[in-house]
């Protein structure tokens, strides 16, 4: 009888052990998210206190300027404590439509417009194209780049997390990525991603043929010419009535989901890196949307890391939560683009799992 009580005993002893293990490994493999409610420039200093020490050398903030039209882009406000605390430089590239995001006197003067007067601003892709090579890629080889990105050891992402008509969401990857590209490269990551029109659904307003920087729509009925479409999605951001959706092949999205991450991935190995999402005024809509639509969450927070995948995550969920249900991109946009999260992690760029620590509290 004592010698089963001292088997039973050793026997729990080991569960427990096991288990202590077990926690211990789920914490290794757990990146830690930081979160405020505080949406302001206070809020953000406060929670850049916690990734701070991964800041080092000159640094380069790079933001969204904004559209022409657009109002849900992060205000130049909240982005201005941490630029000039950090002597930092905002960072951009110019665009492969038209508009005058498209060259870098007049990219610049709109940013100075909308608020962006601060710093210095530098359009990386005037000082040339960086090829970097993609490793475990499938779909790109090389990753074209604005050059200037050699002037930095420090990177920070400082990125609105909101809608996209073709991406479904767009984040701290879409920044990188999209972002970060040359014009090349952005027509490279769109290629083949044809939006699909339901002329029924027309009320021939004429936004979409005012948004399309390549002239590829006509009206009564509806079409999209591929021959001239260069797939950036603006139109499914501009329709207001549902008569322009998600490109008509699931493929073309999965490519165009996977190029995103992809491009991303030689961008953030080749320096420092550091990731905000500003979870607010998400609209369905990217901020290159002159028409965008209306925001269908109420502003949620600030969130900070140094793993761009579970800092994706971590937003995504939130805004679901806010949204109740599993996939608000998916409700919305008519397309998931939790394929970026997916695939990152199978690239090894950061863990799925993450902690969220809620500075607040």
């Amino acid at each position: 009888m004592a010698i089963k009580k001292a088997y039973l005993l050793l026997l729990i002893l080991g569960f427990m052990l096991v288990g202590n293990k077990s926690y211990s490994q789920a914490d290794k493999e757990s990146s830690v998210v930081y979160f405020t409610e505080d949406i302001s420039p206070d809020g953000v200093m406060k929670i850049f206190q916690h990734v701070k020490d991964h800041v080092k050398g000159n640094v380069g903030i790079k933001v969204h300027f904004g559209e022409d039209g657009n109002e849900y882009f992060v205000p130049a406000t909240m982005v201005e404590p941490l630029c000039k605390a950090l002597n930092a430089t905002l960072v951009e590239t110019n665009v492969a439509y038209r508009g005058r995001r498209s060259q870098t006197a007049t990219h610049i003067e709109l940013a100075r417009d909308h608020g962006f007067t601060f710093a210095p601003i530098d359009i990386l892709d005037e000082g040339g194209i960086l090829s970097l090579p993609i490793k475990g890629g499938t779909h790109f080889k090389t990753a074209l780049i604005g050059k200037n990105i050699e002037k930095y050891e420090t990177i920070v992402y400082f990125t609105h997390f909101k809608g996209h008509g073709s991406a479904g969401f767009g984040g701290c990857i879409k920044n990188v990525s999209m972002g970060m590209a040359v014009p090349q490269g952005k027509r490279a990551m769109h290629f083949n991603n044809f939006p699909k029109p339901d002329s029924s659904k027309c009320i021939a307003c004429g936004d979409c043929v005012r948004d399309c920087p390549a002239n590829a729509i006509t009206l009564n009925p509806l079409k999209i010419n591929k021959e001239k479409c260069i797939g950036c999605g603006k139109c499914i951001s501009t329709c207001h009535n549902g008569a322009i959706s998600k490109p008509d092949d699931e493929e073309q999205t999965k490519r165009f989901l996977e190029g995103l991450v992809e491009y991303a991935k030689p961008v953030v190995e080749l320096k420092n890196s550091v990731f905000f999402n500003i979870v607010i005024n998400v609209s369905p809509s990217c901020d290159c949307s002159g028409n965008p639509k209306t925001p269908f969450v109420p502003n949620i927070g600030i969130l900070a890391s140094t793993d761009i995948v579970a800092i994706e995550a971590a937003a995504h969920d939130l805004v679901d939560k806010a949204h109740h249900c599993n996939d608000a991109f998916l409700k919305v946009n008519s397309v998931s683009g939790k394929r970026q999260i997916e695939y990152a992690y199978q690239l090894g760029m950061g863990n799925m799992k993450y902690k969220l620590v809620n500075i607040d509290k």
